[in-house]
């Protein structure tokens, strides 16, 4: 018996609107009705998104007869179509103004769809194969120079070039691609027989050969890491160009990134990699990095979750936190950044952390588990009562990697598990339990993780670097913070004196509160989130005044004049010493940082 096929049809029927239109033709089957339901949430993304709230109206038609269908909605991502078992149609209109990595969005410039927020999935056929024809509108000369560009393969090419075909085996493949639909520049480079396509949206000036240049050893990085035969024979970096915004998203042949078009570098610039700028580059390196770790070795219960209510896993700080590691990681092993650049990415990283309080309450296996909640709905308190399994996941990443060379004289190392990883779960997709980095320790390395991570990932210590970075030429070391805007890493600059312990930023007067921390001198005087700062003993301030006059202060208390919901307020805020809450590293031995990036 052959294979069943559902064919979804996609038009950007209203882009005025922010609208696009499905239909979805269903063959004859053996049942009365049909279930159709759209997901709560996409993979790699741990929040329910209910993308169903954006189907604005939907309705079935009999195929033969042309006669409307009862469509009864069952729930909030589900309806029951009463199609008596013959072919019908299925049409659908859906509202697309989330300028996001995970939803869809469309404007004059382009269409951006995932298919977890587009594509209703037939219960029913669960297993039938998934053809997709994208079709741009013939009256609207707005839309006539716009393309479709997406991983999914193609099933034939329509020579007008005012329609697209593509086909999936089924759907969980189906919804796995991004689509791109409008105006972009696309630049490809080849690496090791993989080819690889540069989307941007929009036209730019922005050098793309300079950026596949530099992305050409990371991406040679990853495929050597995990070996032949690679997984992907092409593969498409998406990004949606915006004033604003930042994210990424992986897939099994594409990611969809969204970047700020003027953080990246334009043709005729100098080489110098800015700040945001090696930022890209290691998005792009996370992203890349997903292609095995996430994609293909995953948690078990993520091999086929549930996409209508939240899948619970407490293994996302080996997901996320490894592949946090190695994003920035790559860079100084290829050469892409320095080490002392890298040394200060890692030491940013450790001082986030050690600002966030949350690390002492919560554990990262805890964190992983409530994604979809503490760490995904985070309001302005999380610093001080949650850990990110990111962070803390690749600083725990970093410490194994050096317990692991310490313990075996060097012989394996984080490397080593990854490719254990790929071996013997991810070519199978055979989902990883919650012991898999102590089993497969022990049982290849002979050396007993459990200890390091009852400490770090089961309990909320923090990771002992001062005790392994010797291994690798460096020492340790913490220091007061110099400014408000200062990440961490190494300085020159002289240290503060006295630490307010509030995250504030500019307000058409005085300052305005973000996040309070706690146990400083904020918290202790009783400062409250969205208040206004407005002077210091008597004096307006701005950032660089607040911090001048805190260091100068010679009393034990200074007065703070604030704003707080139309209400003038002064509050008394005790002069502490600043918490030594940044991180830097020392090159001791550079031969030996050097063998541990080459190696």
């Amino acid at each position: 018996m052959s294979q069943q096929i559902l064919h979804y049809a996609l038009s950007l029927s209203n882009w005025r609107a922010h609208e696009f239109t499905v239909s979805i033709s269903i063959p004859s089957h053996h049942t009365d009705t049909l279930t159709l339901a759209l997901p709560s949430w996409i993979p790699g993304s741990y929040m329910v998104r209910d993308f169903a709230k954006n189907i604005i109206t939907l309705s079935a038609k009999c195929e033969i007869s042309n006669s409307l269908l009862a469509a009864e909605k069952r729930d909030k991502q589900t309806w029951v179509v009463d199609s008596k078992g013959k072919a019908c149609v299925i049409e659908y209109v859906v509202y697309a103004n989330d300028l996001s990595i995970r939803s869809a969005f469309i404007n004059d410039q382009y269409g951006f769809i995932n298919g977890t927020s587009a594509f209703l999935q037939v219960s029913e056929l669960e297993n039938a194969a998934c053809h997709l024809d994208v079709n741009l509108p013939d009256a609207d000369e707005h839309v006539a120079n716009w393309q479709t560009y997406t991983s999914m393969p193609v099933r034939d090419i329509t020579d007008t070039q005012k329609s697209w075909h593509f086909h999936c085996a089924d759907y969980s493949e189906f919804i796995d691609h991004p689509i791109y639909i409008g105006i972009a520049d696309t630049y490809q480079f080849d690496v090791d027989n993989v080819t690889f396509t540069l989307l941007f949206s929009g036209n730019n000036n922005i050098d793309y050969a300079r950026i596949a240049r530099d992305l050409t050893p990371i991406c040679q990085h990853h495929l050597n890491l995990f070996g032949k035969p690679y997984p992907v024979e092409n593969y498409l970096f998406m990004t949606l160009l915006a004033d604003n915004g930042f994210g990424g998203l992986e897939h099994n042949y594409s990611t969809a990134l969204l970047y700020p078009r003027f953080d990246l570098p334009m043709v005729g610039e100098s080489d110098k990699k800015t700040d945001s700028y090696i930022t890209f580059l290691s998005l792009c390196s996370h992203e890349f990095f997903h292609t095995w770790h996430v994609k293909r070795i995953k948690p078990s219960v993520m091999v086929m979750p549930n996409l209508a209510s939240e899948t619970y896993t407490n293994q996302l700080w080996i997901y996320e936190g490894f592949t946090s590691f190695y994003d920035d990681l790559t860079l100084a092993r290829k050469g892409v950044i320095e080490p002392h650049k890298y040394l200060d990415i890692l030491a940013q990283n450790i001082s986030r952390l050690l600002q966030n309080n949350g690390r002492k309450k919560q554990s990262v296996a805890q964190s992983s588990f409530d994604a979809w909640t503490k760490f995904y709905k985070q309001d302005a308190s999380a610093t001080n009562n949650i850990v990110s399994y990111y962070t803390k996941g690749g600083i725990i990443a970093f410490g194994l990697d050096l317990l692991l060379r310490k313990e075996s004289d060097n012989t394996v190392s984080l490397d080593s598990l990854m490719q254990l990883l790929w071996e013997h779960y991810g070519k199978q997709v055979v989902g990883t339990p919650d012991s898999v980095i102590q089993t497969l320790c022990l049982e290849h390395f002979n050396i007993d993780v459990m200890p390091y991570l009852n400490r770090v990932v089961y309990g909320t210590e923090d990771v002992a670097l001062s005790e392994l970075v010797g291994l690798i030429g460096l020492s340790y070391h913490t220091r007061a913070s110099t400014s408000f805007e200062d990440k961490g890493g190494a300085v020159s600059s002289s240290a503060i004196k006295h630490q307010f312990g509030a995250t504030l930023k500019p307000a058409s007067l005085g300052l305005t509160v973000v996040q309070v921390f706690e146990g400083l001198a904020a918290m202790q005087s009783g400062i409250l989130l969205n208040d206004i700062v407005i002077a210091l003993d008597g004096h307006v301030v701005n950032l660089a005044k607040l911090q001048r006059l805190l260091d100068s202060a010679q009393r034990k208390t200074v007065e703070i004049t604030l704003i707080r919901d139309g209400r003038l307020l002064c509050v008394d805020l005790p002069i502490i010493p600043a918490r030594q809450d940044m991180a830097y590293f020392k090159v001791v031995d550079s031969e030996k940082l050097n063998a541990w990036l080459t190696k």
